[in-house]
């Protein structure tokens, strides 16, 4: 069996991210499809299992734990569980990063 979530059957909102949650379709699996302009993007927070992130297009400074690092497209980080992390869109356009969660929802404390 598989699911297919169109773009017509998500709920709509003024964002242009997309948070999907795994849970609901059988998978462990949960991401935000990230679409920032350029200041953009969370505040420090902590999840209770790893975080991966794909830089797709654009440049993102990362707040890893106190440590600063950019990151450009073709860039993939990894954070371990409950460590402090958030990102900026500090680039002139959009950012395009995949954040994806090792978990069947997204589990997120802000610091």
């Amino acid at each position: 069996m598989f699911h297919v979530l169109r773009h017509a059957d998500r709920p709509q909102s003024a964002s242009r991210t997309i948070k999907f949650e795994g849970r609901s379709y059988g998978t462990d699996v949960s991401f935000f499809a990230v679409d920032n302009d350029p200041g953009q993007g969370p505040d420090l927070h902590v999840h209770p299992y790893p975080e991966t992130w794909i830089i797709r297009a654009g440049q993102a400074e990362f707040n890893v734990d106190g440590k600063k690092t950019r990151a450009g497209a073709g860039d993939i980080l990894v954070v371990e569980a409950g460590v402090p992390h958030g990102f900026k869109n500090v680039g002139d356009g959009r950012l395009d990063v995949v954040c994806i969660h090792a978990s069947d929802h997204v589990i997120q404390e802000w610091v």
